[in-house]
């Protein structure tokens, strides 16, 4: 299986630009935990955003980070649980033909794809997977 630790995408020339636009379903986590998303674990630290995406998918994200890169859709109290939209952020994607794993940080969160799913670079040193199906659903080329 291909090791890619966490790819610098953004130097490969092979990797295209992307947005992602999904409206999520937020809750805020109460404690520290893991939550075992469809492609590997994602370990949560207390008020850590634990995301349900359009798809079903469901993944973690950083408090610091969640609050950087999404808003509340009208409805939602912003700090609360509800509906979200992610900003519309340019980042670099690359499909890889044969199975394979990614770091969600240095050090981090090891999570394991299939031939034809998507290494992501949300930032340097902040990477992520996405499954052939939902990647062609909730992202466009930028």
């Amino acid at each position: 299986m291909l090791d890619l630790g966490c790819p610098l995408l953004s130097q490969d020339p092979a990797a295209v630009r992307v947005v992602k636009d999904e409206v999520v379903a937020v809750e805020f986590a109460p404690a520290a935990g893991v939550l075992m998303s469809a492609v590997g674990p994602n370990h949560y630290q207390a008020h850590d955003a634990l995301i349900t995406g359009s798809t079903g998918d469901r993944w973690c994200v950083s408090r610091q980070r969640f609050d950087a890169k999404y808003r509340p859709c009208s409805g939602t109290t912003e700090g609360r649980s509800g509906n979200y939209r992610n900003l519309p952020v340019m980042v670099y994607a690359k499909q890889i033909s044969e199975p394979f794993r990614v770091a969600r940080s240095t050090g981090g969160d090891v999570l394991t794809g299939s031939a034809g799913d998507w290494a992501v670079e949300y930032a340097p040193g902040d990477c992520g997977l996405v499954d052939r199906a939902r990647f062609e659903r909730v992202y466009r080329r930028a």
